[in-house]
């Protein structure tokens, strides 16, 4: 695993072989921030990496100046390595929260530009992370939300849809308020 782009470009980063993350693949990765440098400024946003894993995405906003981003994980042994991650990689802009997502967005008080959600794809209750990020002022306005699934699920009928893309097994669902 790598990081694409930005102050850090080139990094490699190494989970240790406990982490039982599926980190997004460097190509979908590539993919999405492609996307994403055409309808941001990045030093403007505060990023929310929900279910962040192993920190790949967290990392890439980072990299790229992002005001802040907050990194959302409840396994206490990715959460460490987020956080060990970030400090050698001086990227004073992460913060790690150990935490349940669920619990997390029902009473989050920030609202957040970008958020990213990388829930595994099996988990219970999937559907239900796409409401409660778009319910309230998690999400400002003009703000994106981007949620990564199997190609099980399909959010076109949603009325905050706004586009989907599809990198192999990576699915990409773009929500807008």
């Amino acid at each position: 695993m790598r990081i694409i782009s930005g102050k850090y470009r080139g990094r490699a980063i190494n989970p240790p072989k406990n982490l039982r993350a599926r980190p997004t693949t460097d190509f979908a990765k590539e993919n999405l921030f492609n996307i994403l440098n055409n309808l941001v400024d990045f030093e403007q946003c505060d990023v929310l990496d929900l279910f962040a894993g192993t920190g790949s995405i967290s990392y890439e906003f980072a990299s790229r100046g992002a005001k802040s981003v907050t990194s959302v994980e409840i396994n206490a042994v990715h959460h460490s390595f987020i956080r060990n991650t970030a400090r050698s990689l001086g990227a004073d802009n992460i913060f790690a929260v150990k935490a349940n997502v669920f619990l997390y967005l029902r009473s989050c008080p920030k609202s957040f530009d970008i958020v990213f959600s990388d829930a595994p794809y099996d988990l219970e209750g999937l559907d239900e992370v796409v409401e409660l990020v778009l319910a309230d002022k998690l999400l400002k306005e003009d703000g994106i939300f981007i949620f990564e699934h199997s190609d099980k699920y399909n959010f076109e009928n949603h009325p905050y849809f706004w586009q989907s893309r599809s990198y192999g097994s990576v699915q990409f669902s773009f929500f807008k308020k």
